[in-house]
């Protein structure tokens, strides 16, 4: 071979040397051994001009305040993510979704070239990539040993160096080679995903559409996210109106009204409950033979339905549409318990107790009126209860409302409640649909403990909801809620109940899951298709359906540890929302799947 032959492939070599460390990514993620693990990680990326902001909302499953700027001209963004040690590989990973948007090669190179190196396979997937397929795959994440608060995934790329990481993140090089094990820190692969420890959150906050400020980065980034991020849609369509009570629970015992007048009734609180019972708030007291008169007697006309701890009846009192939930006196526990909530939390999505009654054999609480009933009852079998199928789009818009009255009380009270009764009978709609979270009997307060918050209790709640771990050991925490509603989405897919009757007595979650394991896309749905209710009429796009599924799916994972939190589901529902919404005005003048909007959503 000449010389010039010899110089062209050398250069060959190292062009295809260069390629290959930068196209796929050589690192593995970080060994683990304690599979209950859970922290904050983040993950350092660098969009292109064509991920906007909607994108990689998508590709990482994150709103808005979770993803951060670098700033100081450069192009970076760093995203917050959960991150947890795998049950089944022991590495840390956190999972995401990705949607394929072109038919251009296979799915293993299509992930590699968008999240440039962060992605992680356990094996090389080299199906074709479908435009419209959704993939659930893997990124390489970290949890600290305690010297730092966080770990960042970051790509190398060329002109990095460990010195440079250093300097650019304010640690010290000496941390950075100790956490990746580096036997040479002037040696460093470009292309290869490194771990940055840090001690405070990364870059500035993601400046919002109405911040009049500069943005700390060029508008070709940034600010592009931005622009281009224009829904089709108004966003009340998502949020809906804010219905409230004509009457609210208040300090001092009296009945208030929207203009803030106070009722000249006021009343003691009957013995049997006690008065030291209410924390922050004293509920409206009414007389039993208001209650009495609301309901006509308690007729059967006005029988809404029957509960775990009593019977719900429909009633008009003082001029307002109310339900009144009627108890035995022998239920004082579930009654105080469950008013001990309501007055300490309000939430557009958790149903509002407006008073309560008491005699001297009974005990009635009252609540706001939900005009449609109970999602259970426009789920299974609704022509034969009067009600009309739910379009797909009020499924999901339900499914989100529900999520983020669970999340309100799961991390944004003091303290911290679990429910322990989710179900999609416990899920009422109002006369716009909203949904909103009742039947708070069963409410648990949850304390600290080294595996995070939990309450240790007797086994409560319904058959079919009821995560492994709670049946095993009776140990109630926030994600055992969040198998319930794992099976609530189920049954918002499925139309079916959470128990199937057939030959033997199966769950509809085991049944689905075991169907989601020979669906590796939304492309390939076959064995998911015998589980999608036929009152959907195939009017619903199947990527959405795929994505909650698989949120469904992992939030009914045997290991509460993989299991994702409220938050992330409300994220992961919003982004279902805003797909379906779009998906939606591209079929305008199809009747059938506006139902959703004809019927107030």
């Amino acid at each position: 071979m000449d010389h010039i032959g010899e110089q062209i492939l050398i250069i060959f070599s190292v062009f295809l040397l260069i390629f290959s460390s930068s196209a796929a990514n050589p690192t593995t993620p970080l060994n683990c051994t304690d599979t209950t693990r859970l922290c904050t990680s983040f993950i350092a990326f660098k969009p292109t001009a064509e991920q906007t902001l909607a994108v990689i909302q998508s590709m990482f499953d994150v709103l808005p305040q979770d993803i951060r700027i670098e700033g100081n001209g450069r192009n970076y963004i760093f995203i917050k993510k959960n991150c947890s040690c795998s049950s089944d590989l022991n590495e840390y990973l956190t999972s995401t979704t990705f949607t394929v948007r072109e038919n251009n090669g296979s799915v293993y190179d299509m992930v590699m070239r968008a999240y440039d190196g962060l992605a992680y396979f356990s094996s090389n997937v080299t199906r074709e990539a479908r435009n419209g397929a959704v993939v659930s795959l893997k990124l390489m994440c970290g949890c600290s040993s305690g010297l730092w608060n966080y770990l960042m995934s970051y790509v190398m790329r060329d002109g990095d160096s460990i010195e440079s990481l250093a300097s650019r993140f304010g640690v010290s090089m000496d941390s950075i080679v100790t956490v990746n094990g580096i036997a040479n820190p002037d040696n460093v692969t470009i292309g290869a995903l490194y771990y940055i420890p840090l001690n405070s959150v990364p870059g500035e906050p993601y400046p919002l559409k109405n911040d009049t400020s500069p943005a700390p980065v060029p508008a070709r980034s940034i600010d592009n996210f931005v622009v281009n991020h224009k829904p089709r849609v108004h966003y009340w369509w998502i949020i809906g109106s804010l219905v409230i009570g004509r009457y609210i629970c208040c300090k001092s015992g009296e009945l208030k009204q929207r203009n803030g007048e106070s009722s000249n009734r006021q009343m003691n609180i009957p013995s049997v409950i006690g008065t030291d019972v209410f924390d922050v708030e004293k509920p409206v007291v009414f007389t039993y033979e208001e209650v009495l008169s609301s309901t006509d007697d308690f007729s059967d006309s006005n029988l809404l339905g029957n509960g775990t701890y009593g019977s719900v009846y429909y009633g008009l009192l003082r001029d307002q549409e109310v339900v009144i939930k009627r108890m035995k006196a022998t239920k004082t526990k579930e009654f105080i318990a469950e008013m001990k909530v309501l007055c300490k939390v309000h939430h557009t999505n958790l149903v509002e107790l407006i008073g309560y009654a008491a005699s001297d054999d009974e005990l009635f609480l009252i609540y706001e009126y939900a005009q449609k009933g109970s999602l259970r009852n426009h789920l299974h079998d609704p022509q034969n209860k009067g009600h009309t199928s739910l379009s797909w789009i009020m499924r999901v818009q339900i499914a989100l409302d529900a999520a983020k009255g669970l999340e309100y009380i799961h991390e944004h009270t003091k303290p911290h409640y679990v429910h322990r009764d989710i179900k999609s009978s416990n899920i009422l709609l109002d006369a716009s649909f909203k949904a909103k979270i009742s039947d708070f009997g069963l409410t648990k307060l949850v304390s600290r403990t080294n595996d995070g918050e939990a309450s240790v209790t007797r086994v409560v709640g319904t058959y079919g909801y009821l995560a492994p771990e709670y049946l095993r050991d009776g140990l109630a925490t926030n994600k055992s809620d969040v198998y319930a509603f794992g099976v609530v989405l189920f049954e918002i897919i499925s139309g079916k109940e959470a128990m199937i009757k057939s030959t033997e007595r199966r769950s509809l979650a085991s049944i689905v899951v075991a169907a989601l394991r020979n669906s590796p896309d939304s492309m390939s749905m076959s064995s998911l298709n015998d589980h999608i209710d036929p009152n959907l009429m195939d009017l619903y796009p199947h990527d959405c359906l795929y994505k909650l599924a698989m949120l469904a799916k992992q939030c009914v994972d045997d290991d509460p540890i993989l299991r994702p939190d409220m938050k992330q589901v409300v994220i992961s529902l919003s982004q279902i929302l805003l797909s379906s919404i779009e998906w939606e005005a591209t079929l305008a003048g199809n009747s059938q799947v506006f139902s959703g909007l004809v019927q107030g959503r």
